[in-house]
């Protein structure tokens, strides 16, 4: 009962800190309006944060989203904020989501934010328009110009975009895959251990997800992933999840989503979130197991 109490509290204190937000945003421009807005923002933010360290519990990263995104809505100059809600999108559709249709739009909605933050950052606007030829000849080019700045943001949109594509025909894939490409080979070029060899990760990914392409590729790049960060769960997983069951080899993707349960997490004290959310999804994959190699 208690702790009941103390729950609807924290959640009373948050709409109050909402209703004061909204209200202070319908104020007059006036300076004295401004600051104390400014002071709540800067609240939301701090406060949404914390609250993401600590997501392994659902009620808290489902509060750190809503706060952030509030946050966002009033400064949506603020980049860090776009790349962060790209990050809890994906993670909570990948993780926590079990409605398709839901898991697919909040993976796209990820894609989207983090897509338009990168269009609306001074740099690369620049760039996109000192740029010649059609929309597509710009956007690519661009991309392939962008500061290492942009990296956190092109990440995102291409991790929620990937999902997003792989329930839909795959014709979408298909016509999604040079952008794909371009966006996560710049992150390779620019930060190749992005979120824990992140660009090795997706490539092993979406090269299973194409037709008509060599499964070894896919191969390379986990491994490349699980040579750079084998401490990283998502690592092992992902190659379970996506060659392994691809490449019909269900011994070796039973073998190591094992392998991923018996880890002591203990051992990497600054990755047990990620690594408690990896070894969910191992465990819900070895559940589906005889299902998926049907």
């Amino acid at each position: 009962m208690f702790n009941k109490l103390l729950y609807f509290k924290e959640i009373l204190k948050k709409i109050l800190l909402i209703l004061s937000l909204q209200l202070l945003c319908n104020c007059s421009g006036s300076k004295n309006s401004l600051e104390p807005n400014n002071q709540n923002i800067k609240y939301l933010i701090t406060e949404g944060k914390n609250l993401w360290e600590q997501r392994a519990d659902s009620n808290a990263m489902a509060r750190a989203e809503y706060l952030i995104s509030l946050a966002y809505k009033e400064r949506t100059e603020d980049f860090e904020l776009a790349s962060l809600i790209g990050e809890m999108k994906y993670t909570r559709a990948y993780f926590l989501e079990k409605d398709p249709i839901k898991r697919d739009s909040l993976f796209y909605i990820g894609n989207k934010i983090c897509r338009e933050s990168v269009f609306n950052d001074p740099e690369f606007s620049s760039i996109f328009n000192k740029t010649k030829g059609d929309s597509t000849t710009k956007l690519f080019a661009s991309i392939n110009k962008a500061p290492k700045t942009v990296v956190p943001r092109l990440y995102w949109w291409a991790v929620n975009l990937l999902h997003y594509l792989n329930n839909r025909p795959i014709i979408d894939r298909l016509n999604q895959r040079e952008l794909l490409e371009v966006i996560m080979n710049r992150v390779l070029a620019l930060e190749p251990s992005f979120h824990f060899s992140g660009p090795y990760r997706f490539f092993g990914s979406l090269y299973t997800r194409i037709p008509g392409l060599n499964l070894n590729q896919s191969e390379t790049y986990f491994n490349q992933s699980l040579t750079a960060n084998p401490e990283f769960l998502g690592n092992t997983v992902l190659m379970a999840e996506f060659y392994y069951q691809k490449a019909g080899d269900r011994e070796k993707f039973h073998k190591i989503l094992n392998n991923v349960l018996k880890t002591n997490l203990t051992e990497n004290p600054e990755l047990i979130t990620y690594n408690l959310f990896y070894q969910s999804r191992a465990e819900e994959l070895l559940e589906n197991e005889s299902s998926l190699f049907e």
